[in-house]
């Protein structure tokens, strides 16, 4: 009977179902590390944290499930050597943080971040200085040129990373009749909603002609600093970039300075470069900058997406059918 080594170890509840659900496989769970190191010797499948220590006493491993869908801090030299499949938890926050995004367009598009600041004091006035309320033609008109007030379907929005999250993005976005473009090192098409997915070489162009720039890609060598001065000084003006994938592709620095110097016209950051950003950072105060706690993934759904994906891979590895979200180690994804 093949075994299964889970360290940290998981609560009874999840375990009993783990263990009802594939019979065929002897399931420990590893209370400390001693036990992991004694057990994992002739383990076949392993969830948890694993580390060089633990990899290098696992003679017979098959298989790990990372409980992350990030892996740049989960993978390591002798790891990616490693004959075994990895899976990780992609797939389980794509709709959530699709959500997230689009509210942040939302916000953007309607200036609604800035009239939320303003409120606290009473401030009645619209953004945009050539803007004024026109009361003769109803309650709250405005008139005027009003570039500040956007309506959706007539901005076009640029996705960089058209994987699971980047496409639930791009298809959230369709159904406000956005234009959408997207680049990715490996998909080449969002059926129903992009036909034709972009190589990344092609970003300069999407950062030329969007209004929207979304970030879902992950981190990876390549995506590491991607986003530096130069690439804010292709963006319009008056485009907003929206950072959801990993703090690290974006150059705090250079998108502070990128800000200062009108290059872009906002920025809704989720992940940064430090995190937490520090209390007396100059994007605190900025008006035209959204940042939330890297939260664009929370939801009451999550925990039991989380233990559905690995139920659902314990069961397949059980019975020796293909994985779900087994990723190129190499590429960490």
């Amino acid at each position: 009977m093949r075994k299964l080594l889970i360290h940290p170890p998981i609560d009874d509840d999840r375990l009993q179902r783990l263990a009802a659900a594939a019979p065929q496989l002897r399931i420990v769970n590893a209370a400390d590390a001693d036990t992991a190191r004694r057990e994992v010797a002739d383990a076949a499948g392993f969830f948890g944290k694993m580390t060089p220590e633990l990899l290098s006493q696992a003679a017979q491993l098959e298989w790990i499930q990372s409980p992350t869908a990030s892996l740049e801090h989960y993978l390591f030299p002798e790891l990616v050597a490693h004959p075994c499949r990895l899976s990780n938890m992609r797939g389980i926050f794509s709709d959530v943080i699709a959500d997230h995004v689009l509210g942040l367009i939302l916000c953007f598009a309607r200036q609604l971040h800035v009239y939320i600041r303003r409120q606290p004091a009473g401030r009645w006035q619209p953004v945009g200085d050539d803007v004024h309320l026109d009361m003769s033609v109803g309650p709250g008109h405005v008139s005027g040129t009003d570039r500040a007030h956007r309506r959706l379907a007539d901005c076009r929005l640029g996705v960089v990373g058209a994987g699971g999250i980047g496409a639930e993005i791009c298809r959230r976005a369709a159904t406000f009749g956005m234009s959408i473009s997207a680049v990715d090192p490996q998909v080449r098409a969002v059926p129903g909603v992009v036909d034709e997915v972009r190589p990344v070489s092609e970003l300069p162009s999407l950062l030329e002609t969007s209004d929207f720039v979304v970030i879902a890609a992950p981190h990876t060598p390549e995506t590491e600093k991607l986003f530096r001065y130069e690439q804010f000084r292709r963006m319009r003006s008056d485009a907003v970039l929206i950072n959801i994938g990993r703090g690290i592709i974006v150059d705090l620095q250079d998108l502070t300075r990128a800000l200062e110097d009108g290059q872009l016209g906002g920025a809704a950051l989720d992940v940064l470069e430090i995190e937490p950003l520090p209390s007396d950072h100059p994007l605190w105060q900025r008006e035209d900058v959204i940042i939330t706690p890297h939260v664009a993934a929370a939801s009451e759904r999550i925990a039991e997406r989380h233990f559905e994906v690995l139920l659902e891979n314990v069961q397949r590895f059980a019975r020796d059918d293909s994985l779900l979200n087994v990723v190129d180690k190499t590429r960490w994804y």
